[in-house]
């Protein structure tokens, strides 16, 4: 018996919260990751582009590597989700888009 295995992306819009989180599982978040988000405290749109960036290139690494499926948990920030996708060239319809929003 075979199951796919779909990498689940959790795109990092608040590092505080992932931090405390990382933690709580005995793990850390790396240093170079923490340091694109220095000084965006009060920023969110900033935090959310480098969200975003952050996992479009971790999506694009997997699909060079062979993975061609992946689980976004969007934690109610289903745009942030579909900005990724359209970065990776994954177009919705204005359906989409609408329900993004």
């Amino acid at each position: 018996m075979t199951a796919e295995i779909v990498p689940g992306i959790l795109p990092v819009s608040n590092v505080a919260q992932t931090r405390r989180f990382a933690a709580q599982c005995g793990a850390t978040i790396p240093g170079w990751m923490d340091r694109l988000f220095e000084g965006l405290d009060d920023l969110p749109a900033a935090r959310q582009l480098v969200a975003a960036t952050i996992a479009a290139e971790l999506c694009r690494r997997l699909y060079a590597g062979g993975v061609r499926d992946f689980h976004f948990y969007t934690l109610n920030r289903a745009e942030l989700a579909y900005a990724i996708c359209h970065m990776l060239g994954v177009r919705g319809g204005t359906q989409a888009a609408e329900k993004a929003a």
